[in-house]
C-alpha cells in the first residue's frame, strides 16, 4: 500500500520529454572547443566528438517548446572522456566539451523559466579509469585507500594492456574502461547519494538511472529514493528496465517508472506489421515481430496487469533512444508506421519520450548509427510530415486530460486483424483512438447508444447507426474523436 508520497510526481503524466544526446543536437559556437572535433554533418563514429554543448540546447528550447515538450532527459552530461560520457571521471563537474558548470546552470534556469523540467542521466554501477579514486589504485595499487571501493581481483590490474590478460577487476560486461564501483562498501553508498543529492539541490527535476539492475547491493535504490525525495518530493525517479519492471515501480519503494521498451516493441510490431528492416532490428534488445490486433490488444493489457495505474502513468514511453537504431530505419522508412507508432505512443498511459531528431524521420542503425547529429543546417532533407505528426499530438495530449491521466479501454481488436480501436476516459470525459496498421480500408461497429463524435486528430470517420456508431479509417492511417456525452 503506497502513500502520496510514494507515488510518482504528480507532474509526470503530464510531462512530454525530448530526449537529447548532447554531442550531437546543437553546437553553439559559444564554448571554447578543440579544432579536432569531426565535421557536424558526417556520419558518427564510435569515438569520435562532434562537439555539441550545453548553451546549443539552450539556444534551441523553442525548438523543443514548440515540438511541445516540457520535459527535457539528458544524457550523461558529466566529465568524461566519451562522446556518450558513460564513462564518467567526475560527477561533480559538467565535461568542458558542453561548456561546464556555468552551461548547465545557465540551460537550467532558461529550463525553469519556461516550465521546463531536467532530467539527468545518473550512472553509477560504473565508472571510468580516469576517475580519482579508480587512477589512485591504478597509481598505487595495494597501497590505496580507496582498494575496496571496486571489485579488485589482483594485481597489475591489466586496465590498459590485455596482452597479459583480461582486466584484473570488475568491469560492466567486462570492459576494461568501466571499472564498477563496491556498492557494498559504505563508502561507495554514501559517495553516490551525496552525488544524487548535490545535483537534486542543484535544482534538476529527476534522475533517469542506468542499468539499476546491475547494482545488487540491498536497499541501495529504497535508500536513493528517500534520499532524493527528501531534497525534493516531486524527484521523478526512471530505471533503465527493459523487460519486467514491476518489482522495481510496483510499491513505491524504488521508482516512479521504467524506460518502456516492452510497448516500445509492441507498438512497432503492430504498426509495422512485423515488416521492418532485419539489418536495422538487429540488436535491439525488445522483439519487433507481425501481431494484429488482437495480439496487440494481448500485450497491452499484459503490461496493464503488471503495474498499478498511477505507474503505468509515469512510465517514460518511447519510439527508439541512443541504444536503439531510428525508428525510421527498423520502420524501413515506412514514415506511416512512424506516425501510427507514434499515436499509440502519444494515446497510451505514460510520459511520451521523443529522442532528438525522429521528429524529422531521422534515420540510422545502431550505435553510433542512431547518434548522428541534428540536420539544422539541411531543413531540405527533414520529413515534415512526421514534424507535424508529433507536434500535433503533443498537442492533442496537452489539450486532453483523458490521454494523460484516463482509463484505457480496448474497444476493437479482432484476432488476425490489423484494426485497432481503443479509448481513454477521465472525468466524463471520453476520447476514442483507432489504428489501422492494414493495406486497406477498415471499419467497425461500436455499441453505442448516444454521444457526439467529433474527429480532432487524423483521418477517418465516425457515423452513427442507430444505437451503434460506425467508425472508418483509411489504409495506414489512424485518427482520434472526442466524445462530448457519456452513454445513459
Amino acid at each position: 500500500m503506497t502513500t502520496p508520497f510514494d507515488r510518482p510526481p504528480s507532474w509526470a503524466a503530464d510531462a512530454i520529454f525530448y530526449q537529447v544526446f548532447p554531442d550531437r543536437f546543437a553546437r553553439s559556437g559559444k564554448v571554447a572547443q578543440p579544432h579536432r572535433l569531426e565535421p557536424w554533418d558526417s556520419e558518427p563514429t564510435l569515438f569520435g566528438f562532434k562537439g555539441g554543448d550545453l548553451i546549443g540546447v539552450m539556444e534551441r528550447l523553442d525548438w523543443i517548446e514548440d515540438l511541445g515538450c516540457n520535459a527535457i532527459y539528458l544524457n550523461p552530461i558529466f566529465q568524461s572522456t566519451a562522446n556518450h560520457r558513460y564513462h564518467t571521471h567526475d560527477y561533480y563537474r559538467v565535461g568542458p566539451l558542453l561548456g561546464g558548470d556555468e552551461a548547465f546552470q545557465n540551460l537550467l534556469k532558461a529550463c525553469r523559466d519556461r516550465g521546463i523540467r531536467v532530467v539527468l542521466d545518473g550512472v553509477f554501477n560504473h565508472v571510468a579509469r580516469g576517475f580519482f579514486q579508480f587512477n589512485h589504485v591504478l597509481e598505487q595499487g595495494e597501497h590505496s585507500p580507496y582498494l575496496d571501493w571496486f571489485h579488485i581481483h589482483g594485481f597489475p590490474l591489466n586496465a590498459y594492456d590485455q596482452r597479459h590478460g583480461p582486466p584484473r577487476y570488475g568491469a560492466w560486461w567486462g570492459m576494461p574502461a568501466l571499472p564498477e564501483f563496491n556498492t557494498d562498501n559504505p563508502e561507495v553508498r554514501e559517495y553516490l547519494m551525496q552525488v544524487g543529492e548535490y545535483w537534486m539541490e542543484q535544482g534538476i527535476d529527476g534522475w533517469r538511472l542506468d542499468v539499476p539492475e546491475e547494482i545488487k547491493t540491498e536497499g541501495f535504490w529504497e535508500e536513493f529514493r528517500r534520499r532524493m525525495r527528501a531534497r525534493n518530493p516531486e524527484a521523478y525517479l526512471v530505471g533503465e528496465i527493459w523487460g519486467d519492471a514491476s518489482w522495481w515501480t510496483a510499491t513505491g519503494e524504488r521508482f516512479d517508472g521504467t524506460m518502456n521498451y516492452l510497448l516500445c516493441g509492441y507498438g512497432t510490431s503492430f504498426a509495422t506489421g512485423g515488416n521492418v528492416d532485419p539489418q536495422a532490428a538487429e540488436g535491439l534488445q525488445y522483439r519487433v515481430e507481425p501481431m494484429d490486433a488482437a495480439g496487440y490488444a494481448a500485450a497491452v493489457q499484459g503490461l496493464a496487469d503488471l503495474y498499478p495505474p498511477h505507474t503505468l502513468a509515469a512510465h517514460l514511453n518511447l519510439l527508439g533512444s541512443h541504444d536503439t537504431a531510428r525508428i525510421l530505419s527498423v520502420a524501413g522508412g515506412d514514415a506511416e508506421a512512424v506516425r501510427l507508432a507514434a499515436l499509440l505512443m502519444f494515446a497510451s498511459p505514460g510520459a511520451p519520450c521523443i529522442f532528438y531528431g525522429d521528429e524529422i524521420g531521422l534515420t540510422g542503425g545502431k550505435d553510433p548509427g542512431c547518434r548522428a547529429s541534428f540536420p539544422w543546417d539541411r531543413e531540405e532533407d527533414w520529413n515534415r510530415e512526421l514534424l507535424e505528426t508529433f507536434t500535433s499530438l503533443a498537442r492533442l495530449r496537452r489539450e486532453h486530460p483523458a490521454l494523460r491521466r484516463g482509463g484505457y479501454q480496448v474497444r476493437h481488436a479482432p484476432s488476425g486483424g490489423d484494426f485497432y480501436i481503443f479509448q481513454r476516459e477521465y472525468e466524463g470525459r471520453r476520447l476514442m483512438a483507432a489504428v489501422n496498421a492494414g493495406r486497406q480500408p477498415a471499419a467497425a461497429e461500436l455499441a453505442e447508444e448516444a454521444g457526439d463524435w467529433e474527429r480532432i486528430w487524423g483521418m477517418g470517420t465516425a457515423a452513427r447507426e442507430g444505437e451503434a456508431v460506425q467508425v472508418s479509417v483509411p489504409p495506414r492511417a489512424g485518427a482520434v474523436w472526442s466524445i462530448t456525452s457519456l452513454p445513459g
